[in-house]
């Protein structure tokens, strides 16, 4: 007869549960509010989001200061994980929803914002992606990125717009394929090691010396798709700009961000042991969706007549040039990605809040598209702060210092000539370049250019309310004055990236 196992509480360290449950609990508690008393104002549920938000980032406060006294912290039958990538992960997910959720508050009539449930799938996934990256279990992951997804796409759908439904089908069609490679990816893993836990596969092959390296590598292949379609990598970046295009402004901004490092962290953890172990084809392949990627997006973007899809086509660049981290597989690039990232969320946060805030109901005869570059012509002296804000986020996305992402970009070229990368860092040095001609495009339309005739000038930031506003300013200080905080936040990285042993 099996003797019962006794499981102490205090062995679980629910602790470590602690961050995800609580935008869980927030979810749960707008719906129970609406069920007893329908029809209330956004702002109610705007507030109560961002209290749950609030409290989310308190308790991951509260776990950097255990992970910092005590290291890596397992609980939950070790299937949760708290490190530095998960804390620091966490804190650019939170931060940067806290940063998108009071754009609800917009003065426009959207039609996502009139229902409770917006709100509620927006804590779901945000619980979502904090699973994702706090935990090397390839079951839970699969949880977390589903869980997540599945509430972007029907965010995405309920903008209610002529293409809002196509990109949310497109999504959520790119993202059933994604999810097939990684469970047959995960399940070839599993065969080979006997476990689910990346530590462990990590361990197994070592201690095999990868004798079974043609299936590893089959595993590795439907990995590195998966993870392709969810960074949009070249060539598995087909869905971005429709999806861009038909989702609202400010959440293609969110998807730029929050969803990607997510599945960052998770290729860190997936991809750099395997790296570290010699695996020369796997070297050659991610340096590869690197070039191509920021390249090939780079072309793309060179071309666009529509603000909206050259960002799009621009955060597909981003994402390769931050991939060269995975690649590199040092503690120094993956301080530089994390700095990039919280960097990358200022700037284009606060660049497509301005394109959502100067959406038209009804396009005029001379714009063909919602956010055409013939929109912003003349914006200098049709709304002249507007015109300015957008050029300083433009000169960011382009790496033009002081501006915040220059210094993103160079500690990221820096960690690739540091690791011997010197080809590569000459490669990311001219994608920069070559992206600065784009982005340079939006202000000459924006400071040279004459207003079209048409443009009546009541779409620009000057009408936005004060949240919104509020928002965008802080985009503003956070893309400007960057260059204060980069060290203290570097050093703070660092501290927290090799203390997880990555």
């Amino acid at each position: 007869m099996l003797e019962p196992i006794n499981v102490s509480i205090e062995s679980l360290n629910l602790m470590t549960l602690a961050p995800m449950l609580i935008p869980i609990v927030g979810a749960l508690f707008i719906i129970m509010i609406d069920i007893i008393k329908g029809g209330l104002h956004k702002s109610l549920y705007v507030g109560l989001s961002l209290l749950f938000l609030l409290l989310d980032f308190g308790s991951l406060m509260d776990a950097s200061g255990v992970f910092a006294q005590n290291g890596t912290v397992m609980g939950l039958f070790d299937v949760m994980l708290i490190d530095g990538l998960a804390i620091i992960s966490q804190f650019i997910i939170v931060g940067a929803s806290m940063l998108f959720i009071p754009l609800a508050l917009s003065s426009k009539r959207f039609h996502e914002f009139s229902y409770p449930e917006f709100f509620a799938l927006f804590l779901f996934m945000i619980s979502g992606f904090q699973f994702m990256v706090a935990t090397d279990n390839l079951i839970l992951i699969f949880v977390g990125l589903e869980t997540a997804s599945l509430a972007l796409y029907t965010l995405i759908a309920m903008h209610n717009r002529d293409k809002s439904f196509e990109a949310a089908v497109k999504y959520f069609t790119m993202g059933a394929l994604a999810a097939g490679f990684y469970s047959f990816g995960a399940m070839i893993l599993y065969a080979l090691t006997g476990s689910v836990e990346i530590n462990q596969i990590a361990a197994v092959l070592e201690a095999n010396k990868y004798a079974d390296i043609a299936y590893v590598l089959v595993g590795v292949v439907f990995m590195l798709a998966s993870f392709g379609f969810k960074l949009s990598l070249v060539p598995f970046h087909t869905w971005a700009p429709d999806v861009y295009e038909g989702a609202s402004a400010s959440m293609a901004g969110y998807m730029s961000i929050v969803p990607k490092i997510a599945a960052f962290v998770v290729a860190v953890r997936l991809f750099e042991f395997l790296v570290h172990s010699g695996i020369v084809w796997l070297e050659i392949v991610l340096y590869a969706f690197v070039v191509v990627t920021m390249t090939a997006a780079n072309m793309w973007a060179l071309v666009q007549t529509d603000v909206k899809r050259m960002l799009a086509y621009s955060s597909v660049s981003h994402a390769g040039f931050v991939m060269a981290a995975v690649l590199i597989g040092t503690t120094q690039a993956n301080s530089a990605l994390f700095l990039y990232w919280i960097l990358f969320t200022f700037t284009i946060l606060g660049s497509f809040s301005m394109l959502w805030i100067s959406r038209q109901k009804h396009l005029p005869d001379y714009q063909r598209t919602d956010h055409s570059f013939d929109k912003f012509a003349g914006m200098i002296h049709t709304a002249p702060v507007a015109a300015v804000i957008m050029a300083v986020f433009m000169l960011s996305l382009a790496g033009i210092p002081p501006f915040a992402l220059f210094w993103g970009k160079l500690y990221m070229i820096s960690s690739a000539v540091t690791s011997g990368y010197t080809v590569l860092a000459l490669i990311m040095a001219l994608n920069s370049a070559i992206a600065g001609y784009y982005y340079v495009k939006l202000i000459v339309y924006m400071f040279m250019k004459d207003p079209i005739v048409g443009n009546d000038g009541n779409v620009y930031v000057a009408n936005a309310t004060l949240p919104l506003k509020t928002i965008i300013g802080i985009a503003v200080v956070g893309t400007i004055f960057a260059i204060i905080a980069v060290n203290p936040l570097l050093e703070f990285i660092t501290s927290f990236v090799y203390n997880s042993g990555y």
